[in-house]
């Protein structure tokens, strides 16, 4: 038994954040159903679109009059509905926390946004990197004097759904014994601004200033990524002492009077400099052979694909590539579950017809909805 089995999560499709929280919570095993908008071409084949793997897919234009009370319908037994308009949409659709909240007491409305759902900037669009820049996340991302650049999508969208999906469960939780649901503000701004929590910590335990590559963490240090002669690239962080002097002694540099002290701020440049050197003298496969599978803090620095080959990957399935598309399985792991499997991307609106049956649709009414271009399937 799947350890979300028996949650039902409606999910008014979207690009990003929102998305991919459905598809978090349809890996551990809850019935997503995605309300997506009509497409020209139907039924066609989309296993590139990973984020909606394990959904059902009903197709409803959400502007059309009749398509309100299917989502409506939908909410009889629900436990979530997610959405990520920007704020005042979904009310101007009547579909509302307040209208959803009637309908259903106890569901739990979660709202995805970058800005969230108050404030100067609610109504404005943005993107991950605007959202992160806003909330300070963006500002250790790389080194002083270059341009502050974060991997793509993983701090702010990726990061907003892992915290939209932690706020709907405990609401869940709360609404199973409480009886009553709630809406769910999830904002990027807010999730990235907490998760540097930990690394707020490390400058007020420093000496409270902000200034960059400075700190252990944040690129000042040597723990960072070297060019091999053969132009791939590892990444060393031994940062312990004993995990330095198994570094040390690995490289053949116990001893060397440059490393003698790699807490003194003054001395990062030249360990920097003469790491770059000799890491630069063997091939990445050379530093493997060296260095993994010690205490050196050390790993190659793959490429998705690359990684996904690696033996402790694969020892571990953490990638698959049904019909040729790379993608990482769910996660994380449950002793007392069996491992979710890795679902199909079903062709927009696959489940159309049975999605509106479920929402209280007759077999008239579900023609009625497509001559009248509510839907198709």
């Amino acid at each position: 038994m799947s350890v979300l089995q028996g949650l039902r999560v409606v999910e008014i499709a979207g690009i990003g954040s929102g998305p991919f929280c459905g598809m978090l919570l349809a890996d551990l095993g809850a019935d997503v159903i995605a309300v997506e908008r009509p497409a020209p071409l139907p039924g066609q084949a989309r296993p590139m679109e990973i984020v909606h793997r394990g959904k059902r897919s009903v197709a409803l234009d959400l502007k059309h009059p009749r398509s309100r009370d299917v989502v409506l319908g939908l909410l009889d037994g629900a436990d979530v509905l997610i959405e990520g308009m920007r704020p005042g949409v979904m009310e101007r659709l009547g579909l509302g926390p307040e209208d959803c909240l009637a309908r259903r007491p106890q569901l739990v409305y979660g709202r995805m946004t970058g800005w969230g759902q108050d404030g100067p900037l609610a109504q404005v669009a943005g993107h991950d990197s605007n959202y992160i820049a806003l909330s300070g996340a963006l500002w250790y991302a790389s080194p002083p004097g270059e341009a502050p650049v974060a991997p793509p999508t993983l701090v702010g969208d990726i990061g907003g759904a892992l915290y939209l999906a932690v706020g709907l469960l405990a609401a869940v939780l709360q609404a199973r014994t409480s009886g009553r649901g709630q809406i769910v503000d999830a904002a990027i701004v807010d999730s990235s601004a907490h998760m540097m929590n930990l690394l707020l910590g490390v400058v007020a335990g420093r000496d409270g200033t902000f200034a960059r590559g400075d700190s252990l963490l944040d690129g000042g240090h040597w723990a960072h990524s070297y060019r091999c002669a053969d132009g791939h690239w590892v990444n060393v962080a031994a940062l312990e002492a004993h995990f330095h002097a198994e570094l040390m002694q690995r490289l053949g540099l116990a001893g060397d009077p440059r490393f003698a002290d790699q807490m003194d701020r003054s001395h990062w440049p030249a360990q920097r400099q003469a790491l770059a050197e000799v890491f630069a003298l063997k091939t990445r496969d050379e530093w493997c052979r060296l260095l993994e599978g010690s205490d050196a803090c050390f790993a190659p620095v793959h490429r998705p694909d690359e990684a996904a080959r690696h033996p402790h990957m694969a020892t571990r399935a953490v990638y698959a590539a049904p019909g040729g598309v790379l993608q990482a399985a769910p996660a994380p792991r449950f002793s007392a579950a069996p491992a979710p499997a890795l679902a199909a991307v079903p062709p927009l609106g696959r489940h159309t017809d049975e999605i509106l049956t479920l929402a209280g649709c007759s077999p008239a009414d579900i023609e009625a909805l497509k001559a009248s271009g509510a839907t198709h399937a």
